[in-house]
């Protein structure tokens, strides 16, 4: 299995990713032939920010699990609408 293989199972999952221009927390959208889409978000105030197209040999890491992106994760879920149980 080669790393688009492995990165296209990971579709929707929230990441941290450095790349030759930088780095970022990103929820990866899709996974082409010759490059990745992701959504940036705006840690401070954990909305979307842009759309990153990035080559493919231009990234650099993928970061998947650690205490940073459980942060992300942990306040999008604080965002999201309660649920009505009545």
């Amino acid at each position: 299995m080669n790393f688009n293989q492995r990165l296209k199972m990971f579709t929707g999952q929230y990441m941290f990713i450095k790349w030759v221009g930088g780095s970022e927390y990103v929820k990866l959208i899709n996974v082409g032939d010759d490059f990745y889409e992701f959504d940036v978000i705006d840690i401070d105030s954990m909305e979307y920010q842009e759309t990153l197209m990035i080559q493919h040999n231009l990234l650099l890491e993928v970061t998947l699990g650690g205490a940073d992106v459980q942060r992300i994760l942990a306040e999008m879920s604080c965002n999201l609408p309660a649920v009505n149980r009545d």
